[in-house]
């Protein structure tokens, strides 16, 4: 029998950090932490879980993926403010924290427009420092196949995020 108190108390901040970086909503990341002990309940009564930490990062991972997807696909795009990102001490130019959340809230939305797939292993091993072959456990694939993902989800981020690199200008010839 599983004790679902001590999971909970053990990886609960695990699967809270991996909810709030992607989602940078504390409500929607505690919609999603209570989103990813449900999947682990009733995934874990089918199967044996022997990663717990990586089994939930990769619940969270999931499961942030979809309430964004949701968040920029399936609603109409409001004129509300972005919430504000995390104010980090150790970059005294407000010019820069401001260009960081930029660059953070397209990076959410351009995750939200990828392949799942893909997304999913991007996340895992660039955002919560998976290994491929962690990673590659985690979503029932091969670490080859995680690695084709990854470099699939690259090309597609540095595509859409291309208006964030300052050394990205087109070129009369039309190569960059």
């Amino acid at each position: 029998m599983t004790d679902w108190t001590a999971i909970v108390r053990e990886y609960g901040p695990l699967v809270w950090r991996t909810a709030a970086r992607l989602l940078a909503h504390e409500a929607d990341a505690a919609d999603c932490f209570q989103r990813t002990f449900l999947a682990a309940l009733e995934q874990a009564g089918a199967e044996e879980v022997r990663n717990w930490p990586g089994f939930l990062k990769r619940l969270a991972t999931a499961r942030a993926l979809e309430q964004l997807r949701s968040r920029y696909r399936d609603k109409p795009r409001s004129a509300a403010l972005p919430d504000e990102p995390p104010v980090d001490p150790t970059t005294p130019d407000p010019l820069d924290r401001v260009a960081a959340g930029e660059l953070a809230q397209a990076l959410r939305v351009a995750l939200a427009a990828i392949e799942p797939q893909q997304a999913e292993v991007f996340c895992l091993v660039c955002l919560e420092d998976l290994s491929y072959r962690d990673a590659a456990d985690q979503l029932g694939i091969t670490p080859n196949h995680a690695g084709v993902l990854l470099t699939r989800a690259r090309a597609a981020l540095r595509e859409r995020l291309r208006a964030f690199d300052p050394y990205c200008e087109r070129s009369p010839g039309g190569r960059t």
